[in-house]
């Protein structure tokens, strides 16, 4: 399994276990999303260290999981980016529209912050 995940009281960790993340996988990222928010799961947060490369596949799966966060009224935060991923973030101007935080214990914090401020 490429994804493991996480299930808490009132957030989904998702830990990303490939390399890259790119069209091989990000289809499967986007089917669990999809499935979480179907579950009723509104806060996600993904762990992408072990993630080295990103494409615009893994992207896009990235934007499904805070749209699908946001349209259920709850937050999604993006943690563990490796140099090369957060500079293509930077580069499409994502870490303006994104929660980025360093690691998952960070990302945790920034959840329950931004679920107090909702």
């Amino acid at each position: 399994m490429n994804f493991e995940k996480e299930t808490h009281d009132n957030y989904t960790l998702i830990k990303s276990k490939v390399d890259k993340l790119d069209t091989g996988n990000a289809p499967e990222l986007k089917g669990e999303l999809v499935y979480l928010n179907k579950q009723g799961v509104s806060n996600i947060i993904i762990d992408l260290s072990d993630t080295r490369y990103c494409d615009s596949s893994g992207l896009s799966a990235i934007l499904v999981a805070n749209r699908l966060c946001k349209g259920a009224n709850g937050s999604f935060v993006l943690t563990g980016l490796q140099d090369s991923v957060m500079k293509l973030i930077t580069i499409s101007q994502l870490h303006t529209v994104l929660n980025i935080s360093a690691t998952a214990d960070e990302g945790i914090d920034m959840l329950s912050k931004l679920n107090a401020d909702n």
